[in-house]
């Protein structure tokens, strides 16, 4: 029996080379941010070279998935193609540092607020990809 994707209409997102990794480790739902191998930055999102040191010396560093809301917003119009209802956009901060720009799914948009500890999750796309987005964090 073949699996139903839940989001048959959710975009793919765009393969850079630079960014290959990265959506490769999401469709392993691996949640990473290159280090530098020279200073040992974080940073997202991937590029060639260490914004700090300039260094070409990187590598994966797996993060925990978690951190906190900073910024979000609810585009209405024109409708987000891919989007049966519109998505909730938000700027997370892990607790390692590096900022990622994701959807927030699992709550209600009056329900949103600056400082909202998430997690990471993983959702498909129209072709079955793996792509990391939050959802409220599961009190300790």
């Amino acid at each position: 029996m073949s699996e139903i994707n839940p989001n048959p209409n959710r975009p793919d997102p765009i393969m850079t080379v630079d960014g290959a990794r990265f959506w490769k480790a999401a469709d392993e739902k691996r949640f990473i941010a290159q280090k530098c191998g020279g200073c040992e930055r974080l940073w997202h999102p991937p590029r060639a070279i260490c914004p700090e040191c300039f260094s070409m010396d990187q590598r994966d560093h797996d993060l925990s998935g978690r951190g906190t809301i900073i910024s979000w917003v609810m585009p209405i119009h024109p409708p987000a193609i891919g989007f049966e209802t519109p998505p909730i956009v938000v700027l997370v901060e892990t607790e390692e540092g590096p900022r990622y720009v994701s959807n927030i799914e699992g709550v209600d948009p009056r329900d949103m607020r600056y400082g909202m500890k998430v997690e990471v999750a993983y959702t498909t796309t129209k072709s079955g990809q793996n792509i990391p987005i939050f959802r409220p964090a599961k009190e300790a």
